[in-house]
């Protein structure tokens, strides 16, 4: 037959069949319907021949099926392959594929046989990949494991509006930690040899006792069992670790402790996992009403908001609160130790009746590193960060500061620079840096920086204009060294060098 005439034969049907998580009985009945009408049947195996996903599906096989094994050649990264794992995994894919092709190209149908969903970490998707855009091609759908696994342990996987997160048992166990801390609800595949990476990963993310161990769901010899129970010697590859649902779960026993939480400059797109984490844990919300509203509501936490200027009462609230064994988070704006609660929660713990109860600090980004990196760089060399307020410390020790930082060449970052009611210190503090810096000297004035109002404006130092500034703006002063760039795209970028000149 010529190129041209095999062109214009017809090409069989390729199909990805999910068979479920083990119980032959979960199979769908369009999954048992393509295996019946399939010329050739293919399936993965183990160089021992076994194939879970065959064992599946044997009641559907009749004997004039043409049978594809496509054997591993490793099940470990360990291999003589001269391109390693990666390499003898790509070269038995191509061959694999092509072994399917011939069958396509003869116009038999190919069902191939995958555990659980074929497209959920299934080795179909390697055929498909390079399949499905030269063949006609159906992927039918299954139970997956993780659905499975909930269903074994009889309890809400997610509710409401709780996320859940997927993740291979492969990932570095430093990840694995911070993705687990960040989220409500949690499925890890691919156990096995990683299982103590998994388990040591749940416990630094404090979800350890939380944890649920399913393994074979569904099939003769399903286990499951609290994660913390299990001997890592004991875990097979189809094993699941799951943290299920929080809403309406029986809380750990745990001692009460504050942990002191830094919300970033603006929204979650600023917010570390690890702050993440803390507040998805906590029972109790403490915090400035706008900064609780910045927290999105859980079911069984309790919020107590509180006006801006009763820091005190809020760390002792927050401490008797923990002294009766609740888990409580204070949130702060930026970084809590940076002209925030850290200190006041702090202050209020060195004394009695406070001393014994456990306080944390989880750091957050602060506005003045925000408004530094939408300008360009200009804090890339040494710098002062002083607060113009003076509600807390006399103006007197402020202009010293202030003078002493500028005398010292410092970029300066200057918080809380005005208010209503107070709105001659910027002024003040121009006047006393103009006595050591020159007029054009750069000065970054920051609003609401990640937030919807936000706006970054470049300025010299001369033109500064107090009644531009507001509680929400953060300044950024210059040194003599700090300089302006106009990009191709017509930005400006504020930067000051490394190095400093010898003098």
């Amino acid at each position: 037959m010529s190129e041209q005439q095999q062109d214009k034969a017809p090409k069989g049907r390729l199909y990805g069949v999910g068979l479920g998580p083990g119980d032959p009985s979960l199979m769908t009945v369009r999954a048992v319907e393509v295996i019946a009408e399939a010329d050739v049947v293919a399936y993965h195996s183990a160089r021992h021949g076994r194939s879970i996903a065959r064992s599946i599906a044997e009641r559907h096989l009749r004997p004039d099926h043409i049978e594809e094994r496509l054997i591993y050649p490793v099940t470990t990264e360990t291999t003589d392959h001269p391109g390693g794992y990666r390499g003898a995994m790509e070269e038995f894919y191509a061959d694999a594929a092509a072994r399917l092709a011939a069958h396509l190209d003869a116009g038999r149908t190919v069902a191939v046989l995958a555990e659980g969903d074929p497209l959920f970490y299934g080795s179909y998707m390697h055929m498909h990949k390079r399949l499905a855009d030269r063949y006609p091609t159906e992927v039918i759908p299954g139970v997956t494991s993780v659905s499975a696994a909930a269903a074994r342990l009889g309890t809400p996987l997610v509710e409401g509006e709780e996320v859940l997160t997927v993740l291979p048992g492969t990932l570095p166990e430093d990840e694995l930690t911070a993705r687990l801390a960040t989220t409500d609800a949690a499925a890890v595949m691919k156990l096995g040899r990683t299982f103590p990476a998994v388990r040591r990963a749940l416990e630094r993310s404090g979800r350890l006792a939380e944890a649920r161990y399913v393994e074979r769901a569904t099939m003769s010899a399903e286990r499951d069992a609290p994660l913390a129970e299990v001997d890592p010697a004991s875990v097979p590859y189809f094993s699941v670790a799951v943290l299920p649902s929080r809403i309406g779960a029986k809380a750990p026993a745990h001692r009460g402790e504050v942990v002191v939480v830094g919300l970033g400059p603006a929204g979650p797109m600023w917010l570390t996992p690890e702050a993440r984490g803390e507040l998805a844990a906590a029972e109790d919300l403490v915090g400035y009403t706008t900064y609780l509203d910045r927290v999105p509501a859980r079911p069984g936490q309790r919020r107590h908001a509180s006006d801006n200027k009763v820091e005190a009462e809020r760390a002792e609230f927050a401490l008797d609160l923990a002294r009766r064994g609740r888990r409580v988070a204070v949130v702060s704006s930026g970084d809590p130790g940076v002209f925030a609660m850290a200190t006041a929660v702090l202050e209020a713990a060195a004394e009695d009746p406070y001393r014994e109860v456990p306080v944390r600090v989880v750091p957050g980004m602060t506005a003045a590193h925000a408004a530094a990196a939408r300008a360009g760089a200009p804090l890339g060399h040494d710098y002062a960060v002083i607060s113009l307020s003076d509600r807390l410390k006399p103006w007197e020790v402020i202009a010293e500061r202030v003078r002493a930082a500028a005398a010292a060449d410092l970029v300066l970052a200057l918080y809380n620079p005005g208010s209503r009611s107070r709105i001659w210190q910027v002024g003040k503090a121009r006047e006393l840096l103009l006595e050591h810096r020159a007029p054009d000297t750069p000065v970054v004035l920051g609003r609401d920086v990640g937030g919807p109002e936000e706006r970054i404006r470049v300025v010299r130092l001369a033109d500064l204009d107090p009644s531009q500034v507001d509680m929400r703006t953060i300044l950024l002063i210059g040194s003599s060294q700090t300089r302006t760039t106009r990009r191709a795209d017509g930005t400006e970028v504020v930067w000051t060098p490394r190095r400093y000149p010898e003098r």
